[in-house]
């Protein structure tokens, strides 16, 4: 299948599956993942709006928040609407404290039940009811599909003035390039980088998760990879709105996109100087990234720690039973 066969057979709208299929017991269930970070101006307003999709469609049958511990209240408002509610650090402990929102999603997938897993970002201020049956409505449709990513439009607003097409600056500098020339069979995502996506759970257990914000690109080429273009799919969302961040952060998300990419293309080795080698000592330490920037007091370089980790694939893990002996993921 073509690039283009692809995107022509495999792109849906959200509009096709307001009305979802089946009922609970005659479907595979779905969980819903929420990863947050200080967003209690917006959590509450994306619960309210999932409680209306399950209202009417039954869909999701469980809804899961895993908060990074913020200090903003966003673990109450979620508990107080119903949503099981676990802090980041307090899942899968043995792992030590949780690296971010990829390490997040990685562990919720230790108390997520569904067959079906749907991730959303929980900083988004227009979500709205198509974001749910919209993601994961081809998958139930279709069994064939084993993966299914949002694709939106990225208004960029800025004192009430707005530019349609202005945000996802890292998706569209660094990340389709990217894969336009590493990967092309995915370069017909028009989101990539969406943290929006749904995936079946017998596949996601099987795959690696990278911490931060390597996480979405990193299942990307793994799912493909895995099943293959043809049980890939995108579903139009329409536009998304959520927070901007400054350029100072976006460039170390794109170093960490970069890095990620890195990790599954096959590069040349080459010789490294010594880490002791003044003025070349950060080569040598890649999770080491150094930004220069000028400002109203003069220049400035500032290092930032920026760790790759890559989780293993959930079925690997073991777990003890009831002598603390470990067995395999697979028998319990």
């Amino acid at each position: 299948m073509s690039v283009w066969e692809w995107f022509e057979r495999r792109s849906f709208h959200h509009k096709d599956f307001r009305e979802l299929a089946g009922h609970a017991g005659k479907r595979p269930a779905v969980t819903l993942v929420l990863p947050a970070r200080n967003v209690a101006e917006t959590i509450g307003p994306i619960l309210d709006t999932v409680a209306r999709v399950h209202a009417r469609t039954g869909v999701p049958d469980q809804v899961v928040v895993v908060d990074a511990d913020s200090p903003d209240g966003t673990a109450g408002i979620a508990r107080a609407r119903g949503a099981e509610v676990y802090s980041e650090n307090e899942l899968l402990p043995d792992y030590g404290p949780a690296q971010g929102k990829g390490d997040a999603m990685w562990r919720s997938l230790s108390v997520a039940t569904g067959d079906i897993v749907m991730f959303a970002d929980a900083d988004t201020t227009d979500f709205g009811e198509h974001f749910i049956y919209g993601t994961v409505g081809p998958m139930l449709a279709d069994p064939a599909i084993q993966f299914c990513k949002a694709a939106y439009r990225r208004p960029f607003t800025q004192q009430e003035k707005s530019i349609a097409d202005g945000g996802g600056r890292v998706t569209e500098l660094t990340a389709k390039p990217l894969l336009n020339l590493f990967y092309p069979e995915l370069a017909g995502f028009v989101q990539p980088l969406a943290g929006e996506f749904a995936v079946r759970r017998d596949l996601l257990v099987t795959l690696p998760f990278f911490t931060g914000y390597g996480v979405e690109i990193g299942l990307l080429i793994d799912v493909l990879s895995e099943v293959g273009l043809a049980a890939m799919a995108q579903a139009d969302l329409g536009a998304r709105q959520n927070r901007h961040q400054p350029l100072r952060d976006l460039t170390r998300m794109s170093s960490v996109v970069l890095r990620t990419m890195a990790k599954r293309v096959p590069m040349p080795e080459r010789d490294l100087p010594a880490a002791e080698a003044p003025g070349l000592w950060a080569l040598s330490r890649p999770e080491i990234y150094l930004h220069a920037v000028a400002t109203e007091g003069g220049l400035r370089l500032d290092e930032y720690l920026n760790e790759l980790i890559e989780r293993p694939a959930y079925a690997k893990l073991s777990a003890p039973d009831d002598t603390g002996t470990l067995i395999p993921n697979g028998l319990w």
